[in-house]
């Protein structure tokens, strides 16, 4: 288990820092590297719940000022994000959950099919931290595993791709792990997504 929690219910550093990470800065076709637009992603999980953190840094920052109550923003892609999409189902390959969260908060989770996209309503927490002196912002997610798959097997192989946004206008700063190569950013597709293994601790690694 993750544990020690802290009091939001989130890991403590000390077990983040039990967790590989990841890193990239380069666009969505893997080229033009910006390092001072890296971000690292780390992943914790216990059988109900699957934590990511993503740390951020940035040259600008452009959010939202409005939201609904909840945090929750339509459209939120328009300004930075961050983002994972998470596909359980090997069954289902082009079917997966995207969340995405900003540097002030918000979010948004859907669930994404060819034709189709429907609010998950996944029950994610999350907290966000920006840090203007080291100009890095910080993002805890706690999705719980029932909203991604019905029964939960650490031994299962998920696919996964971590995604940045960052810019007010054109041309964009679109950032993947696992490059889309297409002739312009679109980070929707399946087949470009890496895989997440799970270990057996509660942490877990991506290959």
């Amino acid at each position: 288990m993750v544990e020690p929690a802290d009091s939001e219910g989130f890991p403590i550093q000390t077990s983040w820092e039990t967790a590989g990470e990841v890193r990239f800065s380069a666009d969505w076709q893997g080229k033009n590297a910006d390092p001072e637009r890296e971000t690292e992603v780390r992943l914790l999980w216990t059988p109900e719940t699957l934590y990511l953190r993503f740390e951020a840094r940035y040259r600008a920052i452009t959010v939202f000022a409005d939201s609904e109550p909840n945090g929750r923003r339509d459209q939120l892609w328009d300004h930075d994000v961050a983002e994972v999409f998470l596909q359980p189902n090997p069954a289902e390959p082009r079917r997966y959950k995207e969340f995405e969260v900003s540097p002030n908060g918000m979010w948004i989770d859907l669930e994404i099919a060819p034709g189709e996209k429907h609010d998950l309503k996944s029950g994610l927490r999350r907290r966000v931290v920006l840090n203007a002196t080291s100009k890095t912002w910080t993002a805890e997610l706690a999705l719980p595993m029932k909203a991604l798959i019905a029964q939960f097997d650490p031994a299962a192989t998920w696919r996964v791709n971590f995604y940045r946004v960052e810019g007010a206008t054109e041309p964009r700063f679109y950032s993947a792990w696992q490059p889309t190569r297409t002739p312009v950013p679109n980070f929707h597709v399946p087949k470009a997504f890496g895989r997440l293994i799970f270990a057996a601790s509660p942490s877990q690694r991506e290959h």
